[in-house]
């Protein structure tokens, strides 16, 4: 298991994130750095992934092998990335271990803010966060998990979620290709209304945008 870390940064970025409201949930979040970054803002921020059942030395290992692992990915897809936001490969890298490190030390100093938990079954009761962000799970691996799947974790993630539900991006991970059911999908939800923004973040060629869902 890799557990890749992504920075605050980055999730402003990905997410448009001009500010914060009271409670937030990372959902998978993985070893980003926003959790603990967000609490240090005074945010009630909870971060969920499978990968917190791990013990802390597997946990830390995972994580720094995950470095090394991404930096593989974009090399084999080399044509289908951009490097216009971070500048460089090696800007990037910086981001990912200044993730790693804000992320491990406060995993370890506040480990009730890393719920070992995934989708599509949350352990939060309803509305219990007024914003939800997932990122490069849905959509991301919908060669991986079907339509089904992604149906049941959408609902899941708008139950949790007070206010809004936002997730990057909206495209295949490597060559970046549509999800062709995604329209038919987001119609089949209930309660919600939905739209798709322009994000200021873009890596992946043709992933610079989010889907917003709003509960009613």
């Amino acid at each position: 298991m890799l557990v890749t870390s992504r920075s605050y940064a980055e999730y402003e970025a990905m997410f448009d994130l001009k500010e914060l409201p009271d409670s937030v949930l990372d959902c998978c979040a993985g070893g980003a750095g926003f959790t603990a970054e967000a609490a240090a803002r005074g945010v009630d921020a909870i971060a969920a992934d499978p990968a917190y059942e791990l013990d802390h030395p597997e946990l830390v290992d995972s994580v720094r092998r995950s470095l090394p692992a991404t930096s593989g990915i974009i090399g084999e897809h080399e044509g289908s990335f951009v490097w216009h936001w971070y500048g460089s490969p090696e800007r990037k890298d910086q981001y990912r271990i200044e993730a790693a490190d804000r992320f491990l030390q406060d995993v370890a100093a506040a480990p009730e803010r890393y719920v070992a938990a995934g989708l599509p079954d949350l352990p939060f009761g309803d509305r219990r966060f007024e914003l939800v962000l997932c990122s490069h799970l849905l959509f991301t691996w919908a060669d991986k998990y079907d339509r089904d799947w992604h149906e049941a974790a959408l609902r899941e993630l708008i139950r949790v979620s007070n206010a809004e539900v936002r997730i990057f991006p909206l495209v295949l991970q490597g060559a970046g290709e549509s999800i062709p059911w995604l329209p038919e999908l987001l119609d089949s939800l209930e309660g919600v209304t939905y739209e798709i923004r322009k994000v200021p973040y873009e890596f992946q060629v043709g992933a610079d945008e989010m889907l917003v869902i709003t509960r009613a």
